[in-house]
């Protein structure tokens, strides 16, 4: 496509029409309420939450997509001054409320970005998107994917939501007389606090800010900011730690849950006890968890490394927005493309989607892990690969697995042949 017509998640000046993939800061970085530079284009419920993120924002500049159908575009090329036909479609990404790919298609080929997104394969609504796509697609061959790259790698296997939204259930109810924080993001993992809601009969509390988001998604009776009213707490990712847990600990027996596809933590809690006991009742089939940190075998989606006990205070439960490594595997399967490009401009793995996924596509085009010499079009365009680690806080966060992954994460743009 030629430069200067479009761009995806990405600020910079110098397109005729921008995509926004979803409302995460790290799809958003260099936007602004006082953006005045060209249409946007997202989906009806991106559009919903846009005013409460950027307040002020003259919303005359949003345009809605709805799932499924396709839009055209008249734009100008720049190198010739003639009109330029863009159609698009919005498809259901299934990462956060609002999240969703772009399919483009024009004289230029097809090209396919997924943002971010989680299909996983028994889903209702990730088969309908597949469906949708791929009648979207016909006869079409997609000629660059760009790709949610987050878990491109074998070691990123995780279990389904559905279990890991029970795993974190079943740890709730195996501490009866303990207060419980969640870690979770300002948008996302709504479904996650809506089924703890549901099977333990409790409200969530969360913060106000995070309150107003949960009522302009619909939720009015389930989320208060009333602490009195529940033992259950979501808070802010970025005030989830070991010296808050310690502190909670003092007043009151409290742990911690992390859900996250990431292995947050350097190594497992070595303590005595098991992960949970008697009060377990999930369906998925639970086995003993070491205190070192052992797998948790479940035999209807093998063995997953799904949950662990990190502190006598924290768990982590690998409940993922993201596509998994096998997951990714079968959406390229599915689409077939002719050439990939990760957006995650430095995965956790470094790793170029090709050279796991370029025999799926039965491309000849080589494949490599990427170093500092090679360029990755993420979503901040080029990036070196940080090599350093930095370990923040006495809970051991390596930064170097989210925030180098996270940092560059401003956008790709489509302007490349």
């Amino acid at each position: 496509m030629e430069k200067g017509l479009i761009s995806v998640d990405r600020w910079a000046e110098g397109s005729q029409a921008y995509f926004l993939t979803n409302l995460h800061t790290d799809h958003t970085q260099g936007l602004s309420s006082t953006w005045a530079m060209a249409p946007i284009f997202c989906s009806r419920v991106s559009a919903k939450l846009f005013p409460f993120k950027f307040p002020n924002f003259n919303l005359t500049l949003l345009r809605v997509l709805d799932l499924g159908s396709w839009h055209s575009l008249s734009l100008i090329s720049p190198s010739t001054g003639s009109k330029v036909t863009v159609q698009v479609m919005a498809i259901d990404a299934y990462h956060c409320p609002g999240a969703v790919m772009f399919l483009f298609r024009g004289e230029f080929g097809c090209m396919l970005n997924t943002g971010d997104f989680r299909w996983e394969r028994n889903c209702e609504r990730a088969k309908l998107a597949k469906e949708m796509l791929l009648n979207a697609l016909k006869d079409d061959a997609v000629d660059v994917l760009y790709l949610d790259n987050t878990y491109c790698n074998p070691t990123f296997q995780f279990p389904p939501r559905e279990v890991a939204v029970k795993q974190v259930a079943d740890i709730i109810s195996s501490h009866p007389d303990h207060d419980i924080v969640i870690g979770i993001d300002t948008l996302g993992k709504e479904d996650l606090l809506l089924h703890i809601s549901n099977a333990l009969n409790v409200k969530i509390w969360v913060w106000p800010e995070r309150l107003q988001t949960m009522q302009l998604l619909g939720f009015h009776d389930i989320f208060t900011t009333d602490t009195s009213l529940t033992r259950v707490r979501a808070i802010p990712r970025y005030s989830f730690s070991i010296n808050t847990l310690e502190g909670l600990n003092r007043m009151h027996p409290t742990i911690g849950i992390i859900p996250s596809g990431l292995p947050w933590v350097v190594k497992p809690f070595e303590g005595n006890g098991k992960l949970f006991d008697s009060l377990l009742t999930s369906g998925y089939n639970r086995s003993k968890v070491s205190s070192k940190g052992g797998k948790q075998n479940d035999k209807r989606n093998g063995n997953l490394e799904s949950v662990k006990r990190f502190h006598k205070y924290v768990y982590s439960v690998q409940y993922s927005d993201h596509s998994s490594y096998l997951e990714i595997e079968e959406f390229i399967k599915h689409v077939q493309p002719t050439s990939m490009k990760g957006i995650v401009s430095s995965s956790s793995c470094n790793v170029d989607p090709f050279y796991y996924f370029g025999r799926i596509c039965g491309i000849n085009q080589p494949s490599q892990k990427l170093d500092n010499e090679h360029q990755t079009f993420g979503r901040g365009g080029y990036t070196g690969i940080e090599k350093k680690r930095k370990r923040v806080g006495r809970l051991g966060f390596y930064l170097s697995r989210v925030t180098v992954m996270r940092r560059g994460r401003k956008g790709i743009k489509l302007d490349e042949n």
